[in-house]
């Protein structure tokens, strides 16, 4: 599948751009992020990243530099219905970083340890472009809460696999960890919201 996202131009303006633009995400999210604060910070006419990028959109998606749309991949992810959609989203996660198209995101996901900007510009790109447009989908409650939570186990999973290349994680078979994980995000996707306080006998219990 074809990129998306990312026009070639001339010369460095492109990447000067790009650069701007993850120091932008990550220091005010997508959403109070503009078109004209990452042109501002690359000192270029706001019309340059459009012409580039086309659009916030267009810009967020290059600066993560994910190897394919999730306006394209997330349709098909639903297509089957509720039914063994956890493990097809962690298998669909593993496969993509295990392809050579998925290099760029393995050196984001690796920079996570020693680089606040690129741990804050992953958690956005996977919390909106990924799993929030699941949970859209989904209409279920507390869409906010069960996404950072199918976030955390996606972002979790990625730096044992690829970072810390923890054993026998980092050696099993994709589907191997998508049959365990799977079950967990389906879990926060489609069980029953909680609310309120917890149950008699459990807050401030002792043991």
């Amino acid at each position: 599948m074809p990129r998306t996202g990312r026009r070639p131009g001339a010369g460095g303006t492109g990447e000067k751009i790009l650069a701007a633009a993850r120091a932008h995400f990550a220091r005010v999210g997508y959403e109070a992020g503009t078109v004209r604060g990452i042109a501002a910070e690359a000192a270029v006419d706001p019309a340059l990243v459009l012409h580039y990028f086309g659009s916030k959109e267009g810009v967020f998606r290059a600066a993560v530099d994910f190897p394919v749309d999730p306006a394209e991949f997330v349709p098909r992810l639903l297509a089957p219905g509720l039914d063994g959609l956890g493990e097809r989203i962690v298998q669909f996660f593993l496969e993509t970083w295990d392809s050579p198209a998925g290099r760029p995101l393995l050196a984001l996901i690796r920079s996570v340890v020693s680089n606040e900007d690129a741990a804050a510009l992953l958690r956005e790109f996977v919390t909106r472009e990924v799993l929030g447009r699941l949970a859209r989908a989904l209409e279920v409650d507390q869409p906010q809460l069960r996404v950072s939570l199918a976030a955390s186990t996606l972002i979790g999973v990625a730096m044992l696999r690829y970072v810390i290349k923890l054993e026998p994680l980092a050696s099993a078979r994709s589907e191997v960890v998508a049959g365990w994980l799977g079950p967990a995000v389906q879990r926060y996707f489609t069980d029953p919201g909680v609310t309120g306080p917890p149950p008699a006998g459990r807050a401030g219990s002792r043991l």
